[in-house]
């Protein structure tokens, strides 16, 4: 339950990365001992994936007041996946990339995660076979294998660029007998970060941030401790509601301003009051708003994950804009809500046509995925009245403590049963 018209004013501290955190717990089950990785959010994918980990007999232990997790593969027995863990979030199949370099063996579940838009696992799996794996399905499980136990390495070109099928990859290559190359790889910082990590462990990993990696298998991975990024989406959308909200004046902490790749030009636009810092950012609302029409690309273009919270800030501005998604084009489900709340927005095809500025009014509106929901949560901040969030549980899957943060800088927000 939003209440609208409140500027937001003072601190907050940006959290850790939910998508850098999944692959380095993933990555965890490569090493002889246990990993500890600092900087996690309380989050429920954390959470979700930390029961599909355990799931193979290996220990993890969060200690949450300190955000640490601990994962200690060395009593691993089982290399299943199982469906009812799997279906509820898609990066739970990172465990095939994970299983295959850590025994050569992996029985993982197709997975779920947001419903919108086909996002078929086919780059994932026809990589693995470029690196020698076996691939074969049954009754809804991928079943991999590794020759011997061990991959031997090989050459894979991703068409189209994937930050997930990467990470796959790479967790299946590390541990490989031979050399392998991904090329057209993602070049985000989740990825980077993960080879970064990995490298401090004993992988022997090149290219990290470029279109081509090179990775050179190593007989193991040591334990040790594996160092989490900040949450830039989390900072990109906390730095939209800032600038859409009038008489706004927020500082982000403990984030990464370099993370944000060309998204930070892109939001220079908007005559926002903006202060980079080391580790901060400050962001003062705009007088007024111009339009700004964005279209997404893979890392470092404008980010799919912050399309809707673009879109939702435009309703404010003063004329008509577009947002474009060619990396996923059926999200955009958050259209209907916004026009239930007064926005004048219309979806064709990849393409969403804004004209602003709308004068939005509090309604019930209904959240179908993780970024669709936050950006209706910003759009009732602007709303006048009452704006009724439901099926929040999205929200929970990628944002520690929302409403909290959002309350601490002046907003008014409630959180109740349905």
């Amino acid at each position: 339950m939003i209440q609208g018209g409140h500027p937001l004013k003072g601190t907050m501290t940006i959290s850790g990365s939910k998508n850098a955190a999944l692959p380095l717990m993933a990555a965890a089950l490569l090493a002889d001992g246990p990993i500890t990785i600092t900087n996690v959010p309380l989050l429920n994918d954390i959470f979700t994936f930390n029961k599909v980990i355990s799931e193979t007999g290996t220990q993890v232990t969060f200690a949450r007041e300190k955000r640490e997790l601990t994962i200690d593969p060395a009593q691993m027995s089982s290399h299943v996946a199982p469906y009812e863990l799997v279906r509820k979030m898609r990066a739970s199949f990172y465990m095939t990339g994970a299983l295959l370099g850590a025994a050569g063996h992996a029985r993982v579940s197709l997975p779920g995660g947001c419903a919108w838009g086909p996002r078929p696992v086919n780059l994932h799996l026809e990589g693995m076979k470029a690196l020698g794996a076996e691939i074969e399905m049954d009754g809804g499980y991928v079943i991999a294998k590794a020759p011997n136990g061990r991959l031997p390495g090989g050459s894979f070109t991703m068409i189209p660029s994937s930050v997930g099928a990467t990470v796959n990859l790479v967790l299946a290559a590390v541990r490989a007998s031979g050399k392998s190359v991904i090329r057209n790889a993602a070049m985000e910082p989740d990825v980077v970060n993960l080879c970064d990590n990995l490298n401090t462990l004993g992988a022997r990993i090149s290219g990290a941030g470029t279109p081509v990696l090179t990775i050179d298998g190593v007989d193991c991975i040591k334990s040790g401790t594996m160092n989490n990024t900040p949450d830039r989406i989390e900072t990109g959308t906390f730095m939209i509601a800032a600038a859409m909200i009038p008489g706004s004046d927020v500082t982000l902490t403990d984030t990464l301003e370099r993370d944000l790749g060309s998204f930070t030009d892109t939001f220079s636009k908007l005559h926002a009051g903006l202060e980079i810092g080391e580790s901060s950012i400050r962001i003062r609302s705009a007088d007024r708003i111009p339009p700004v029409s964005v279209e997404t690309a893979i890392y470092p273009g404008f980010p799919t994950d912050l399309q809707a919270q673009w879109a939702t800030m435009m309703t404010q501005a003063d004329g008509k804009s577009t947002v474009t998604d060619h990396i996923y084009p059926d999200r955009f489900s958050y259209v209907p809500e916004l026009v239930r709340l007064g926005a004048d927005i219309e979806r064709r095809d990849n393409m969403v046509t804004i004209r602003g500025r709308s004068k939005l009014k509090g309604a019930s509106v209904m959240s179908t995925d993780l970024r669709a929901s936050v950006s209706l949560v910003m759009a009732g901040l602007v709303a006048e009245e009452e704006t009724e969030v439901l099926r929040v549980y999205h929200l929970d899957r990628g944002y520690e403590k929302l409403e909290d943060k959002l309350n601490s800088v002046g907003a008014v927000i409630r959180r109740v049963s349905d």
